[in-house]
């Protein structure tokens, strides 16, 4: 089965990119403050933002990490060798 219909437990597909994820996250959020779907929904739709919320994170903290890498060694891995 290609196409999505109600959100279930086992509808989650982990996403492409950290923006996918934030996307499909403002998505969830947005249908859960409209409270136009049923409970059931919402309660998926809540365990799906968790799981994308938590993909978020690891993504953001990698990111960070990185970062903090090349600030402490802004000149790059080959720069120990001195002329």
């Amino acid at each position: 089965m290609t196409a999505k219909t109600k959100s279930s437990k086992s509808d989650y597909v982990e996403p492409k990119s950290f923006e996918e994820a934030l996307e499909r996250l403002q998505e969830l959020v947005e249908k859960l403050e409209a409270g136009e779907i049923s409970l059931e929904e919402s309660v998926a739709a809540f365990e799906e933002g968790q799981k994308l919320s938590v993909y978020c994170q690891h993504k953001l903290k990698a990111a960070e990490t990185s970062l903090k890498k090349l600030l402490m060694h802004p000149e790059g891995p080959e720069a120990g060798e001195e002329e």
